[in-house]
């Protein structure tokens, strides 16, 4: 598709954000299981479900545009999933608190890639006029941002602290 107008780029970044989340979601559901602390594993899940919530809104925006949703194979969130899986997956870890601290690590480094994909549709979507799309984007980055407090809680709170023993 030629990139023609702001409505074109909207649409191309819609559909890259799809595809990023879809790919999200699946070593999100790896990185629960490889969690120990019991906070961390209901955070993730929590992730989880927020970005199958966000998947179905996108979903349907992308398809009131009349475009595929899966139109895109978002190449940055690929790369953010081989890092997950490296370092967070298949390393080894001789503590699980450190594993924890590692998949915070990756987990935040996925949801700060959404919160920039969320927020460039909530600014393009507010210059189109698009203002039923506005509040739901907004919403999905208000999700996506307190997702990443709470894994910051977490850190803070004791899984940084019990991995620094």
């Amino acid at each position: 598709m030629a990139m023609n107008s702001l409505k074109d780029i909207y649409i191309d970044q819609m559909q890259d954000l799809y595809s990023a989340n879809k790919q999200a979601i699946d070593v999100t559901k790896k990185l629960t299981e490889a969690a120990t602390h019991s906070g961390l594993k209901d955070a993730l899940k929590a992730g989880v479900e927020g970005i199958e919530r966000g998947q179905e809104k996108l979903e349907a925006m992308i398809k009131a545009h009349d475009a595929d949703p899966n139109g895109e194979h978002c190449k940055g969130m690929e790369g953010l999933v081989k890092e997950a899986n490296a370092h967070a997956l298949n390393a080894e870890f001789g503590d699980d608190d450190v594993r924890d601290a590692m998949i915070i690590t990756q987990y935040q480094r996925m949801v700060h890639y959404a919160i920039a994909g969320y927020g460039c549709l909530h600014a393009f979507a507010k210059r189109l006029g698009l203002d039923t799309e506005v509040v739901k984007l907004n919403e999905m980055l208000d999700n996506t941002y307190d997702g990443d407090r709470t894994m910051t809680d977490l850190a803070i709170g004791g899984i940084n602290k019990a991995a620094a023993a």
